[in-house]
């Protein structure tokens, strides 16, 4: 006897992993679309008239993300000016490969595409960076590197919004990774659904309570056109440890997800917890909680050949701040490129 779809009564081919409801394909569609629509409204995610950079990888959550806010726009009429942006941190095999998608991405969906590189904007790819560090810290690098192109092509762009693919799995994941690392000021943000309003360009989550597995099942059924390769620095990655625990409890219990964001929304920190003050950067301009923002910390040390340096005990990394003169001089290269943005 075939299962029934539990809304609409025809015949049911997937369960929900969000919380095991079995539906059709069109009551998929329609249930994942309305649940984003309505995060995005009673959120206020976005105001008419508003330009937004999507945050375009070629990947499954990005793909899925141009092509709701495309078909969102159009049926709710947000009247939002949407855009692609993609990042080129210089992964041979990877992301070049990856940025084929993008560009048929564009095509698509019919909206316009701009390409940032590492190159560009640092003078180093990451495959130059990993050359010197090696695979342990790659990841810590890209990171702070692709979160600064994002709002320096955001910023091109003239956009006042950047949207990402974060999902509820990547959310939840982050919320554990900062309790493991005991990092309270990236704690009490890392649930917000809209964080930059200080200053950068604000940055909005629309699948914030998305589960992957569903993204990937839209994405699948509708047969969108997507990146799989995982990229090829990423194995040894703090947050895989994190992601394959989360996965063994979510197979205990499939809210799990949801819950861990519940407490890290509901987490509330101590006023007497001495929190980072905001300011912007000395050399390039960009909001830092310290003289020299994260990014041109760690260009300097890679320009110096000391690369671990920035990312080492803060009494180490105060030594870069001291340097004067010649040494000063001897790594600006790197960090010219990045101020000639403002």
């Amino acid at each position: 006897m075939p299962v029934l779809c539990q809304t609409c009564g025809g015949k049911a081919i997937l369960k929900r992993p969000k919380n095991g409801k079995k539906l059709c394909k069109e009551c998929f569609y329609n249930v994942f679309e309305d649940e984003i629509h309505q995060t995005i409204i009673q959120n206020k995610l976005f105001n008419p008239g508003d330009k937004v950079a999507i945050g375009a990888s070629g990947g499954k959550d990005s793909t899925v993300l141009a092509h709701i806010m495309k078909v969102l726009n159009e049926r709710h009429n947000y009247r939002l000016e949407l855009f692609l942006l993609s990042i080129d941190e210089g992964i041979t095999g990877y992301r070049d490969d990856s940025l084929e998608t993008v560009q048929r991405n564009r095509l698509q969906y019919n909206l316009p595409l701009t390409i940032l590189s590492y190159k560009e904007l640092y003078n180093w790819t990451m495959d130059e960076i990993v050359k010197q560090i090696g695979m342990k810290n790659n990841c810590t690098f890209c990171g702070v590197f692709r979160r600064q192109a994002l709002d320096r092509g955001a910023w091109k762009l003239k956009c006042n919004k950047i949207v990402t693919g974060h999902n509820a799995d990547d959310i939840a994941e982050t919320v554990l990774m900062n309790i493991l690392r005991g990092d309270i000021a990236r704690l009490g943000r890392c649930t917000s659904i809209t964080t930059g309003q200080d200053g950068m360009v604000s940055r909005c989550k629309p699948f914030k309570y998305t589960y992957e597995k569903e993204i990937v099942m839209y994405a699948h059924f509708k047969k969108l056109d997507y990146f799989t390769t995982e990229c090829i620095y990423s194995p040894n990655a703090y947050r895989g440890h994190a992601r394959t625990f989360l996965k063994d409890l979510e197979k205990i219990r499939p809210r799990v997800i949801l819950d861990i964001i519940k407490s890290g929304e509901d987490m509330s920190i101590k006023e007497e917890v001495k929190m980072p003050t905001l300011m912007n950067c000395s050399r390039c301009g960009y909001i830092s909680s310290a003289e020299l923002c994260k990014a041109c910390v760690m260009l300097e040390g890679l320009n110096r050949g000391r690369p671990l340096l920035s990312i080492s005990s803060d009494d180490r990394r105060k030594n870069i701040l001291k340097m004067k003169g010649n040494d000063i001089n001897d790594v600006k290269q790197g960090t010219e490129s990045v101020s000639a943005m403002f």
